[in-house]
Formats: structure tokens, C-alpha cells, sequence
């Protein structure tokens, strides 16, 4: 018995881990149970075994694909060189030209507008997790005064990332990337270090 539940524990974190890079790629709309379940390595029937519908399995992708973004994250330097890093490394070109690998933020976040709440709930836990990291980063005495500023820069780098993807001119792309770090370090210098 204890194997079998292993085994579908193992069976289930493998259909997470590839639905999450999938629904990166191809969207949420683009990716559906048979694709998903196919990218696993099993068939579309043994899918009800491990979840209640699609939404559930999106919103679990979701929560692991934001918990693993987390744990990247917190491997990084600490204090506001590691800040610097996260910037550096999440406008890169190697970001940009793999979204199955990327942030989830910048690939489903249009979608995820229109998830269901439990999806959208998972969302925002991961993603304020991500934040309140980050702004005790920047702030360590006071990681909340830097948590709205913190999230206004996230959100302007997953725009960055959105539309250095979306446009044809590779130059033009590059170029807003290295827009989008010198913005948002030049926001985060001054983050915590006012009178």
C-alpha cells in the first residue's frame, strides 16, 4: 500500500512539473488535459485520478511554478546585490527565449485575469511570497515599507519580459531589456534609503 502512494505522489508531481512548464509555452487556453497529461507520459483517462478538473491542475502548476521561482530566488546573494541578480537575470535574453523555463508571471499572467479565483488565489500567494522576499531584501528593518514599491517594479519587469517577446525586431527587444534593468534599479536604489 505504501508504495502505491508514493507512487501516485511521484505520478502527480510529474504531471505538475511538466503541465507548468507547458501552460508556460503554449498558454492555459493552449494546453489542454490530453497534452498535458500526454507531456506526463500517461493518458488522458488516469488524469481524474490525480485532480478534479483543469482549473485544479492549473491552479497547483501554478502554486509549484511560483514556489520553485521562490526557492531560484532565495539561492541568490543576499541583501541588494542578490536584488540586483534577480533583476539582471529575469530581463536576460536567455529569460526572454524560454518561457517554458521562465517566470510564470510574464507567461500566464494574462490568463490568469481570467482563472477562476482558486487559481487566482494561488497566484497571489506565490507571487506576494516572491515580493515580501524581495522587499526584506531591500529593507530588512522594514521589508512592508518596500513591499508596494517592490510589487510596482515586479510588475513592470514581467511587462518588460511580455513585450521584449512579443515584438519581431531582436534589437528593439534587447534594448527594452536593458531598459527595464536599468528602471527598475534605479527604483530599487532608492528603496529604503530615504530620510
Amino acid at each position: 500500500m505504501r508504495y502505491a502512494k508514493e507512487h501516485k505522489l511521484e505520478t502527480k508531481r510529474r504531471i505538475v512539473e511538466t503541465a507548468g512548464r507547458r501552460l508556460k509555452r503554449d498558454g492555459i487556453d493552449g494546453s489542454g488535459v490530453a497534452t498535458l497529461m500526454a507531456d506526463a507520459g500517461l493518458t488522458n483517462g488516469a488524469f481524474y485520478a490525480h485532480f478534479g478538473s483543469k482549473e485544479d491542475l492549473v491552479a497547483t502548476a501554478v502554486t509549484d511554478q511560483l514556489s520553485g521561482q521562490r526557492e531560484q530566488l532565495a539561492a541568490v546573494t543576499p541583501g541588494r546585490a542578490g536584488v540586483e541578480q534577480i533583476v539582471r537575470s529575469y530581463l536576460s535574453p536567455e529569460h526572454r527565449d524560454n518561457p517554458g523555463e521562465g517566470c510564470p508571471s510574464a507567461a500566464l499572467l494574462d490568463e490568469i485575469v481570467r482563472c477562476a479565483e482558486s487559481t487566482k488565489q494561488a497566484y497571489t500567494e506565490g507571487v506576494l511570497g516572491i515580493i515580501d522576499d524581495m522587499a526584506a531584501r531591500l529593507a530588512p528593518e522594514d521589508p512592508m515599507s518596500a513591499r508596494t514599491t517592490t510589487l510596482s517594479v515586479y510588475a513592470m519587469m514581467v511587462g518588460t519580459m511580455q513585450l521584449s517577446r512579443a515584438v519581431t525586431d531582436r534589437r528593439l527587444a534587447d534594448e527594452l531589456l536593458e531598459q527595464g534593468i536599468r528602471n527598475a534599479l534605479a527604483i530599487f536604489d532608492g528603496v529604503g534609503r530615504a530620510d
